[in-house]
């Protein structure tokens, strides 16, 4: 039995003016992205607390994007 493929689970700090407002806006026209990635939008990516990723990785994600 082998097992599937590997299907990273990345979290991804998104800045609430441009790379959220970007993911938001394919989201209306329809585009898929991929459902591995779950988005969190922040205000800035400037108040990313580096604490924020420590507990990304803590609770299980394999990557982290961090996107402003």
């Amino acid at each position: 039995m082998t097992p599937g493929p590997f299907v990273p689970k990345i979290l991804g700090f998104l800045c609430q003016w441009c790379c959220y407002a970007a993911a938001d806006g394919a989201g209306i026209a329809r585009y898929n992205y991929p459902p591995n990635l779950r988005p969190i939008r922040l205000m800035c990516t400037g108040r990313l607390d580096p604490l924020f990723i420590v507990e990304g990785f803590q609770a299980g994600a394999d990557g982290i994007f961090a996107g402003g």
